[in-house]
């Protein structure tokens, strides 16, 4: 029986079970290095050395050697190249798809409902001022000060109208934010281009576009994949819109906000804060001028979906199965780029790798 290679350019399965599985149905496995998850050097070559002769490529973010168009053309037999998280920014889905190359990613809730999760707690920190009151009797502070007054969210009886958040992008994230403050009472906006009215009903947000969004909303929170379209959609322009007392929360990613323009917009008093888990370039220089910003900014290293009982193990199992149905000449059910299926299955279409002679 004629091997199955795979190069797994990022791994992440500490115990090796997947390993395991894919050999023990056939699959030569190749493994990349753990320097190419930092941003340093540009390893596409050595990459895409590695890749050559490859009928599937897995792994998770590979930040300093993404998955170029080189890179897949490095075999004429690459069928699959599937990735153990959501996002697939570090793939050419474009030269993918004109290469008729399917991209799998894993949209687990265990990632996903990790960044809604995140997402409201890094709102419940920054407007209950949580760190600040924290801080404030850790360095002596006598008792209650008014400046550590918190915001209250929800509508009440008493005609207090409570707090609109606007969420960017109304996808499983955007979504689950919406379902678990719906019961706060507060006023939820939402745009998203790709989704239709009746999800928007489904989850109780109004329907709105981008600059009434911002103008209206004193929290904006944004849930996209990084595209042509979303990156650096929040510049200048669109932080001039909002409230001088509203926050923004980026949970998605960093190219996604201007950050010169979002520094600048914060140090005028633009904007109140900003609660940021991901940046522009990670991992975030030390000299970079939101380190200096205090508790105007919360920042978090790019963990808000890394917590205990989720992490990446369901989103590895995910991929392995999709490698090894697409080697089988199956279409796994994780396609991103679903556009590519019909090429792919008049090439690979029930053909098994295991069937073709050495």
């Amino acid at each position: 029986m004629t091997a199955a290679k795979v190069f797994i350019f990022a791994p992440a399965d500490p115990t090796g079970e997947t390993h395991k599985k894919l050999e023990e149905q056939g699959c030569d496995l190749v493994l990349g290095k753990a320097s190419w998850d930092t941003p340093q050097g540009d390893n596409e070559s050595e990459v895409a050395g590695m890749a050559q002769g490859c009928d599937a490529l897995m792994g998770t973010s590979i930040r300093s050697s993404p998955i170029t168009r080189k890179i897949m053309e490095s075999s004429d037999k690459l069928r699959i190249v599937a990735k153990y998280t959501i996002g697939v920014d570090d793939v050419d889905v474009d030269a993918a798809t004109e290469l008729g190359i399917l991209v799998a990613h894993s949209p687990t809730e265990s990632n996903w409902g990790g960044v809604a999760e995140g997402t409201i707690t890094a709102m419940l920190t920054m407007l209950k001022k949580i760190r600040e009151r924290d801080r404030y009797l850790k360095e002596g502070g006598r008792w209650r000060d008014p400046k550590l007054q918190g915001t209250y969210f929800g509508s009440r009886a008493d005609g207090y109208p409570g707090i609109t958040i606007g969420i960017i992008g109304l996808g499983r994230i955007g979504s689950r934010v919406s379902d678990l403050m719906r019961t706060w009472k507060m006023r939820i906006l939402a745009t998203d281009p790709y989704v239709p009215d009746s999800k928007f009903a489904e989850h109780g947000v109004t329907r709105v576009d981008l600059p009434t969004l911002l103008r209206e909303s004193d929290v904006v929170s944004l849930h996209v994949v990084l595209t042509k379209e979303t990156r650096r959609m929040i510049g200048a322009e669109q932080l001039a819109l909002m409230k001088p007392t509203a926050i923004l929360i980026n949970t998605s990613r960093g190219p996604c906000v201007d950050e010169v323009a979002l520094v600048e917009a914060l140090e005028k008093g633009q904007i109140a804060g900003a609660a940021l888990d991901v940046f522009e370039e990670e991992p975030i220089a030390l000299e970079h001028p939101l380190r200096t910003l205090g508790d105007k900014v919360l920042l978090s290293p790019h963990m808000v979906s890394s917590n205990i009982g989720s992490g990446l193990k369901p989103g590895i199992l995910w991929a392995t199965d999709s490698v090894l149905h697409a080697l089988r000449g199956e279409v796994p059910d994780n396609v991103y780029n679903k556009e590519v299926i019909p090429r792919w299955e008049a090439r690979f279409g029930g053909k098994s790798v295991w069937q073709r002679k050495p």
